[in-house]
């Protein structure tokens, strides 16, 4: 498996021992120490689950949850807690967590459930539908109202960041990282790249799709009222 992971978790000793251990087996994990710093993380960077703590200071692991799904968000959200009552759980799905799990645990029970919702995340939507345009990021085909357009590869990462985001908006910092990772290109590689996008998708149509929202980043979604430009 070779997913990307963001663990919010409060406890250092348990974090550093659940990073080391994830990393040997091949799976890249990042650590917050806390609600409000996951979601700051979760703002600009690209993760395939979430191993969410629900006991922690200034935000905890239920309203983390909570404030993700009510963004639209689907991406699998593992609870860790020290609670073993059914109550507790159900708040956990409640919340709208995929999974559970109670402390003390072990680490390879963690990276078997991390594993397979790593997979069924993967293989939950590979074909996207929304405002006229098809995409099928498999077969790498998309057509806007049965027009077939023709992306480069840079263009099919974008396209996939913000229709999976559609219709939230997402930051230049986590495109920036989500189609290049670590190695960040010159500071007008997303404006070219964008623009190019826009003019593939949205330049036969008077509805434009993708949309600069101003001082947050790009969306995917029909604005009638907003500026195109970059």
């Amino acid at each position: 498996m070779s997913s990307s992971v963001l663990l919010v978790e409060d406890d250092m000793d348990l974090a550093a021992t659940v990073v080391d251990y994830l990393e040997l087996v091949g799976i890249c994990c990042d650590h917050a120490a806390n609600g409000t710093e996951g979601l700051s993380l979760l703002d600009k960077y690209e993760f395939d689950v979430i191993i969410l703590d629900i006991n922690m200071p200034k935000l905890d692991g239920l309203t983390v949850c909570k404030r993700l799904r009510e963004q639209g968000s689907n991406i699998p959200i593992i609870m860790l807690t020290a609670r073993d009552t059914l109550d507790d759980k159900l708040l956990g799905f409640e919340a709208g967590a995929d999974d559970y799990l109670v402390k003390p645990f072990e680490l390879r029970e963690l990276t078997a459930r991390l594993n397979v919702l790593s997979k069924r995340n993967s293989g939950q939507s590979n074909k996207l539908s929304m405002f006229g345009v098809e995409a099928d990021f498999s077969q790498k085909t998309v057509k806007r109202e049965g027009q077939l357009i023709h992306l480069s590869p840079i263009g099919w990462k974008l396209l996939e960041v913000l229709m999976r985001k559609s219709p939230n908006v997402v930051s230049r910092e986590k495109l920036y990282s989500s189609v290049w990772g670590d190695e960040c290109p010159n500071s007008n590689s997303l404006k070219v790249h964008l623009f190019k996008l826009r003019k593939q998708i949205d330049s036969d149509f008077d509805n434009k799709l993708i949309n600069t929202i101003a001082g947050q980043g790009f969306a995917f979604r029909e604005e009638a009222n907003e500026k195109p430009g970059d």
